[in-house]
């Protein structure tokens, strides 16, 4: 149920979104050099590397790291970048990656392909088997301002509590932090 519900919603809203994603990928191509979309290597479930589509919102030469561990991250970010950060419409592209099933709209997010740390603290919490999300517990609980172990601790608390009831409450969850631009660092 939930795969049908994801390829769905992903499905219709790479549709409705179009316009407004066409949009984004001008001006990110007008502001600075290089291309509209970053693909960042990622793990997903079982620990399996994917491309994850995002809008780019750094420069082409800023590091692959975690956001937290890029000393002064601010300084690496396009014009456009912080704007599109804050509103999350960066993450719009990764619709792409729940159509096709990398990733489902709601999940622990998936880990950048140097963070070790992450796959392994998952792997003791069994939150690994998870398919990786858009957003999650750890996203409407804290984002960015979290620790890793905490965000470990949410994604173990959702693995344990999932149903299609829950991923709908961090769903709306979701909507309402993102509106409000909550617990995001650039």
């Amino acid at each position: 149920m939930k795969r049908l519900l994801d390829f769905t919603i992903a499905a219709t809203g790479l549709i409705l979104l179009a316009p407004l994603m066409g949009l984004i990928a001008i001006a990110i191509r007008i502001d600075s050099p290089g291309p509209a979309l970053f693909w960042s290597q990622r793990f997903g479930r079982g620990a399996q590397l994917f491309a994850m589509p995002k809008f780019r919102t750094m420069r082409t030469d800023a590091p692959q790291l975690p956001t937290h561990l890029v000393k002064d991250s601010a300084s690496l970010l396009t014009g456009i970048g912080g704007f599109l950060r804050t509103t999350s419409l960066d993450e719009l592209p990764q619709l792409w990656s729940v159509l096709v099933g990398d990733m489902s709209l709601v999940g622990p997010r998936p880990a950048l392909f140097n963070q070790a740390d992450l796959i392994e603290m998952r792997r003791e919490n069994g939150s690994h088997t998870l398919t990786p999300g858009i957003t999650g517990w750890a996203q409407v609980n804290g984002r960015d301002v979290l620790t890793l172990q905490s965000k470990v601790a949410l994604d173990g608390e959702y693995h344990r509590r999932q149903s299609l009831l829950f991923d709908c409450r961090i769903l709306a969850l979701t909507f309402v932090k993102v509106v409000r631009a909550d617990s995001i660092q650039h």
